[in-house]
């Protein structure tokens, strides 16, 4: 039986953290694996939201640290799913560093993660159609196909190399006599 649609913001996930000083380095700025941690849970989070199931990364775009996170600061991480396939997801990420004194809010890091919905079997598990209804809920949508498309065009050119690269044999297998 086919889910019915579900909109964005249904998905819509909000996390704060505080960041400690075992979450940062020496210079009391946070650890960009820590950042990483907290943005594939708020969006699995969202995943999980829209497809009712569990769910699991499948990958994660680039992630661009635009201002440092300094410790004693707040995060704020709000995820949400832009675009659906058949039965993967693509999660936008954004965070942002407040200074619990002052309240400034700066922009930190955005990131874009790919989720694969799963049964309990651990197969994957189609997933509802988003139904779009804003201007800004079609661009974000027509921008998450986009980089999906250029995911699978760089899976499938890794393919081909790897291919060539070792002869055609398995992963790993040295090439065959030429």
């Amino acid at each position: 039986m086919t889910e019915p649609a579900r909109r964005p913001s249904d998905s819509a996930v909000e996390m704060n953290e505080l960041v400690l000083p075992v979450h940062t380095n020496a210079l009391g700025t946070i650890f960009g694996g820590q950042v990483m941690a907290w943005i594939d849970v708020c969006a699995a989070m969202a995943a999980m939201r829209h497809a009712r199931t569990q769910c699991v990364t499948a990958s994660m775009d680039a992630l661009d640290f635009i201002a440092p996170i300094r410790v004693g600061h707040l995060v704020n991480l709000r995820a949400m799913v832009n675009f659906v396939g058949r039965t993967s997801m693509e999660v936008g990420v954004r965070v942002e560093s407040e200074d619990p004194l002052t309240g400034v809010r700066v922009h930190a890091a955005s990131s874009y993660l790919t989720f694969v919905a799963i049964d309990p079997a651990g197969a994957p598990k189609a997933v509802p159609p988003l139904t779009l209804s804003t201007t800004t809920e079609r661009l974000r949508y027509e921008e998450a196909r986009a980089r999906r498309e250029q995911r699978l065009a760089l899976v499938a050119e890794r393919s081909r190399l790897h291919r060539a690269h070792h002869g055609g044999g398995e992963p790993g297998e040295e090439p065959g006599p030429s």
